[in-house]
């Protein structure tokens, strides 16, 4: 099989693809044939080296891949030949609460993830495909929409009615735009570009705001809102923080997710404290969220918005693309 491994780190050209034998599965284990992936943020991160300590050389890239169970393991019960499949962001993460131990099997990172032609994963780490789901949108389910699904519905507890804030139109905010509108929520979106907010806008966005054009975009989405956001999808970071806490009533609640504008900033946080907000970490969800995810999705119809589909040999023009920054909703490789 064919199949990339991360050769250098810190520059796109050390991603290098090779071949080796077809693996097998062992018990409880299931060997599927990737048909497509999508990349996130955070394989910038891993393919810039600075996503672990210690970068493995020859790690197999990207957490978020979709095929057909080619094979079964002895002991297998959850799937059979020709089932359509996606993996686990965390392989280990069931249900219930996270731990710390999870992060050791955090594909594309910690270990092997799924840019190559065939993969064995355990069983538990895998979940059925929504129906009538090609492989390409199968493959953007796993990080970004999770990510939305668990800051917005699971944790955030979005009701009909509410205002959400998203930022930005990359993958989790184009999701996070797709959910908030089937739960009914009024949804509100920044970005740079007038011509993404119009796409956005022709997804269903109530109320749209350039950010270069309104730098305190924080403070005209609380005003749109009426005294203030329900939820905020918080992809920036430092960066944004501070107007996305501008912009909440009382009450409402912060999915930090991303560090697209970095790491560190100096941040007011007593202005949380007024506002009773109620700030939680997200980092995808469990296997269990997934499932209850997936069944939403087929019932209100979601597809992903895919902006482009490069082949298996253009892997790295694919990075490129992400970095760019160019997208609208999802990236992704299908071979």
């Amino acid at each position: 099989m064919k199949l990339y491994r991360i050769q250098r780190y810190g520059r796109v050209d050390g991603l290098e693809i090779t071949s080796q034998p077809d693996p097998q599965p062992g018990p409880g284990q299931v060997l599927v044939r990737i048909k497509a992936a999508s990349l996130n943020y955070r394989d910038l991160v891993v393919m810039n080296g600075k996503y672990d300590r210690d970068p493995h050389v020859g790690r197999v890239p990207l957490s978020d891949g979709a095929g057909e169970v080619a094979a079964v393991g002895s002991g297998v019960s959850r799937f059979k030949p020709g089932d359509a499949v996606a993996g686990c962001f965390f392989q280990g993460w069931i249900s219930g609460r996270f731990q710390a131990g999870y992060h050791r099997a955090a594909l594309g990172g910690s270990v092997d993830g799924v840019l190559a032609e065939f993969v064995v994963l355990n069983e538990d780490g895998l979940v059925q495909l929504p129906p009538g789901y090609t492989f390409a949108e199968g493959a953007t389910l796993p990080c970004a929409a999770l990510t939305a699904w668990q800051s917005m519905i699971v944790r955030g507890k979005v009701q009909p009615g509410d205002t959400v804030l998203l930022l930005g139109t990359g993958g989790v905010s184009v999701f996070g735009l797709q959910i908030a509108k089937a739960a009914g929520a009024r949804v509100i979106i920044t970005s740079s570009s007038d011509e993404k907010l119009e796409r956005a806008r022709a997804l269903g966005a109530d109320h749209v705001i350039n950010y270069r054009q309104t730098p305190e975009w924080g403070k005209a989405a609380g005003e749109f809102a009426g005294g203030g956001v329900d939820h905020v999808l918080e992809v920036g970071g430092a960066g944004t923080f501070a107007e996305s806490v501008r912009a909440c009533r009382p009450g409402a609640s912060i999915g930090v997710i991303g560090i697209l504008t970095g790491l560190e900033n100096a941040v007011q946080i007593f202005s949380i404290v007024p506002k009773l907000l109620d700030v939680f970490g997200i980092y995808v969800g469990s296997r269990e969220m997934f499932e209850g995810m997936n069944r939403a999705l087929a019932q209100t119809k979601i597809k992903p918005v895919i902006d482009r589909v490069f082949p298996f040999e253009e892997a790295g023009a694919a990075y490129q693309y992400l970095e760019s920054g160019s997208h609208f909703g999802k990236v992704t490789i299908a071979w």
